[in-house]
C-alpha cells in the first residue's frame, strides 16, 4: 500500500517540474506505460506485451515491424498506434494496482481487473487488455 500511495502522490505533485517522466504497469505486468510531462504538454505511451484478437486498427501497408502493441497520445491529440519493435521489459515500473485511478498531465488512467483505460483532456483514449484493445 505505501508504494501505491507514493505512486499516486508523485503523479499529483510532479506537475510543477520542468519535465517529468513516470512509468507504471498493471499488476499482471502485461501493460506498461510511460508518461512525459512538460509545462506546455504531456504524452502517454502504453505497450501491451501479450495480446490476442485483432489489433485496434488495421496494420498500415508500410508497417514492417510489430503492430498492435504500442499506443501513443498527447494530452489533446487522437490515439496513434505505433509500428515498432515490441519492447519487453519487466523491470523498473511502478505498479498501478487494480482499482487505482491516476491523474497526471492531461490524462486519467484507471487500472482494473478488466484492463487499463486511459483518456486525455479531450476524451480520446484507449482500453487495453490481453483479449481486447480499443481506441476511442
Amino acid at each position: 500500500m505505501p508504494r501505491l500511495f507514493a505512486f499516486v502522490i508523485s503523479l499529483l505533485f510532479a506537475a510543477g517540474a520542468q519535465a517529468d517522466v513516470w512509468t507504471f504497469e498493471t499488476p499482471s505486468e502485461n501493460i506498461q506505460c510511460v508518461v512525459g510531462e512538460s509545462p506546455d504538454s504531456s504524452d502517454l505511451s502504453c505497450t501491451i506485451i501479450e495480446r490476442s484478437g485483432s489489433p485496434a486498427l488495421p496494420r498500415p501497408a508500410d508497417c514492417q515491424s510489430d503492430w498492435g502493441h504500442d499506443f501513443f497520445m498527447t494530452d489533446t491529440g487522437a490515439v496513434r498506434m505505433l509500428c515498432q519493435p515490441l519492447r519487453i521489459s519487466r523491470n523498473g515500473f511502478d505498479r498501478a494496482d487494480y482499482g487505482v485511478t491516476g491523474r497526471f498531465g492531461g490524462f486519467v488512467c484507471h487500472s482494473s481487473q478488466r484492463g487499463l483505460e486511459c483518456k486525455n483532456e479531450v476524451g480520446h483514449g484507449f482500453f487495453l487488455s490481453r483479449a481486447v484493445q480499443k481506441i476511442f
